[in-house]
């Protein structure tokens, strides 16, 4: 395939776009950022002619494929009854109920435009709750672009330090250190240093992805994410899940259903609307209910705005049990026969993760169980990969992570797998290990 005319709309329009893109995450992939036209369920259309198979799934947002009729026809409903009201709609009240319904933790809710906005929100609000200013992270984590939280969420090992006393590493040039005066940076996965670190009584709130998809798709250990909430709970500390990631992926209740362990605050955006501008901060009632009692503001001239809370129902209203079981044989069937080709081919590789969304890793001799493992991938073995996968017409990201959707059927899979065979023969040779 040729990706010329993306390269020249790119090159084009850079003297008005910093780069040609609106987000620095949309740069680096090879043979660089394309331009698209449409979507249509599970394949993307870019202005070079070229029919992909998408498995980037708008980083994680689309649940329901591209262009789904339901969520279409609900938000056409809405831009001809309104846009933006400056005040309440039913529709968001219906959104909100959808969502205390499902969630564990969702006692309450207020709806925000993004992931990074409602992190900020859990913070402040933990820091009002407590009493308290620090905030624990976890190495691989990513909570948002902001600079007191974009912290070691992928550190090059040789500036991180010791696993068991993590170097804070920024993310960007520009970023302030005095933000690092209230945040802690762990290692994920490892009970006994978060208990050494939440003993001293200081930490409002440890802040978590329940399972650790932003870079890769790791499982708690056994027993942590409950011994994580003991902890908490017995020296006065807030349990924040992002979910940002894992929420309507793992499951309709989200990784905390899942793993049957309920936090005092949850976060959500991407999934919860398919594409859609939405997020949220839930959880415990009398933490939430400080945003209108307690002096905690929360603001957002677009938070609930009609049109995305129309999309957030119509979303959740596809997101069934049935959703689920026919979605995740799909996904299962991809994770698995990506195993058996990469396997084939001579490539060691470890595929982990979930029904729908899993990561590849290439190099590794074990699933890793933390992100110092994950950080010993081969990752330019990886994007030769993708680079590989794109010509043959299928769309994954150069991280290693995967997005299904309930549209990548039986015959989309076996379309990637024919794929993937052909890019894992071509870049076997080139492969370290």
């Amino acid at each position: 395939m040729s990706f010329d005319e993306s390269s020249s709309v790119i090159s084009k329009n850079s003297r008005y776009v910093a780069g040609g893109v609106n987000s620095n995450f949309r740069l680096g992939m090879a043979p660089g950022p394309l331009v698209f036209k449409r979507g249509e369920g599970a394949y993307l259309f870019d202005v070079d002619g070229n029919r992909l198979i998408d498995y980037y799934c708008g980083m994680g947002a689309m649940v329901l494929g591209h262009s789904p009729a339901g969520v279409q026809a609900a938000v056409k409903a809405q831009v001809d009854e309104g846009i933006l009201f400056a005040g309440q709609s039913e529709v968001e009240f219906e959104a909100a109920r959808m969502i205390c319904e499902r969630i564990p933790s969702a006692q309450r809710i207020r709806f925000g435009s993004s992931g990074s906005e409602v992190a900020q929100a859990a913070m402040r609000l933990a820091r009002a709750a407590t009493g308290r200013s620090k905030i624990i992270k976890f190495e691989g984590h990513y909570h948002g672009w902001f600079d007191n939280v974009l912290w070691s969420t992928a550190p090059a090992l040789a500036d991180a330090g010791p696993a068991e006393a993590p170097v804070p590493v920024g993310g960007s040039r520009g970023q302030s250190r005095l933000d690092l005066e209230d945040l802690v940076i762990l290692g994920w996965n490892d009970l006994a240093a978060l208990e050494a670190r939440v003993s001293k009584g200081d930490i409002a709130a440890v802040m978590m992805e329940p399972a650790m998809c932003n870079q890769g798709a790791i499982s708690p250990a056994p027993g942590y994410l409950e011994g994580a909430q003991a902890i908490c709970r017995k020296h006065g500390t807030l349990l924040v899940f992002d979910e940002v990631i894992t929420g309507f992926r793992l499951g309709r209740g989200g990784a905390q259903e899942r793993f049957g362990v309920t936090p005092d605050i949850s976060l959500f955006a991407k999934a919860i609307a398919n594409g859609f501008p939405v997020a949220a901060i839930v959880g415990r009632a009398d933490l939430i209910d400080m945003f209108a009692t307690g002096g905690v503001l929360h603001g957002g001239t677009f938070n609930a705005q009609p049109v995305a809370m129309a999309a957030t129902v119509a979303t959740q209203a596809a997101l069934t049990p049935e959703h689920y079981e026919k979605s995740s044989v799909f996904g299962v069937r991809l994770r698995e026969g990506m195993r058996e080709e990469l396997a084939a081919a001579g490539i060691k590789a470890q595929v982990t993760g979930f029904e729908l969304m899993f990561h590849v890793a290439f190099g590794l001799d074990a699933p890793a169980k933390t992100y110092r493992d994950l950080a010993r991938a081969d990752k330019a073995g990886y994007a030769r990969f993708t680079l590989a996968l794109l010509k043959q017409g299928v769309r994954a990201l150069e991280r290693g992570a995967w997005f299904v959707s309930s549209e990548h059927n039986d015959d989309v899979v076996d379309q990637t797998l024919a794929a993937v065979r052909i890019a894992a023969r071509e870049v076997a040779s080139t492969l370290k290990g």
